[in-house]
């Protein structure tokens, strides 16, 4: 069993990317939420604001096909499905503390994407390979960088773009990736993984990294700048240590290490 999930990915890659991370997140009472808890505490990543339920912690069933890793299936985020954050003022000034927000479609935070823009931090989301025309306009307008997953990209980026996102980033596996900014696009190829075991958490590696990227090049904390040739040199910077870094994370097992024995039987 592998700590995981997309946010605590995103937080242990940017910090292998040299961020400052913090996980704001829902658990159960089970093993797996331990092992997660466990992990955040040895990689020194704060978890003090999470939530914690009685019930089963969000879990997925992988295997792998080659070194490619395939769902099996999940438990639709356990717990995580069933309550709401509810941010209190607390929260919503430990958040501006930071400079970016991260999430994602699988988090059940729609709803509330509208309080958090009200800290003022800008927030990326990862739609992953599953949106539609009426969701897009529903979340685009709080989303300043957006990840898509998809073979056919430029018109649904284009979508994004449309609805209110700054950057939409686009990631197509093995064929590179893209970045559309102000009507642009950009490309970087691939980097070929050596020593490939497992891509779990490839494309997370990728985002914290570009992500990462765009807060270390940036004059003054902000991820957009005046400048377009400044954003444009920045951007393919930031694609570059993505594609860079995801190969590098497709040598690690599970996402990104860090497993433990299976204590009892986890069904679906």
């Amino acid at each position: 069993m592998y700590p995981g999930g997309q946010c605590v990915n995103t937080c242990a890659f940017s910090g292998m990317n040299g961020a400052k991370t913090a996980y704001l997140g829902k658990f159960g009472n089970d093993e797996v939420a331990k092992c997660v808890q466990d992990t955040l505490k040895e990689l020194k990543i704060d978890y003090s604001h999470c939530r914690y339920f009685e019930g089963e912690n969000g879990f997925a069933l992988v295997t792998l096909k080659g070194n490619d890793r395939v769902f099996l299936g999940s438990n639709k985020g356990g717990i995580a499905k069933e309550h709401a954050f509810d941010f209190t003022e607390e929260d919503m000034e430990y958040i501006k503390g930071f400079q970016l927000i991260y999430t994602n479609l699988n988090s059940y935070i729609e709803e509330e994407l509208s309080i958090l823009e009200e800290t003022g931090v800008p927030i990326a989301y990862d739609f992953s390979t599953r949106w539609t025309d009426e969701y897009l306009k529903k979340i685009c307008p709080y989303v300043t960088v957006a990840i898509m997953s998809c073979a056919h990209l430029s018109s649904e980026m284009k979508k994004a773009q449309a609805a209110g996102v700054k950057i939409v980033l686009g990631t197509i596996g093995e064929d590179g990736s893209w970045v559309l900014y102000k009507d642009n696009f950009y490309y970087t190829k691939a980097i070929y993984a050596e020593n490939a075991i497992d891509t779990m958490g490839a494309g997370d590696s990728y985002f914290s990294a570009f992500l990462s990227s765009l807060l270390e090049t940036s004059k003054d904390g902000s991820l957009i700048e005046e400048s377009d040739e400044k954003m444009k040199e920045r951007l393919l910077t930031a694609m570059n240590k993505g594609a860079a870094f995801s190969a590098k994370v497709c040598a690690m097992e599970g996402a990104f290490g860090y497993g433990v024995p299976i204590e009892g039987k986890t069904e679906l």
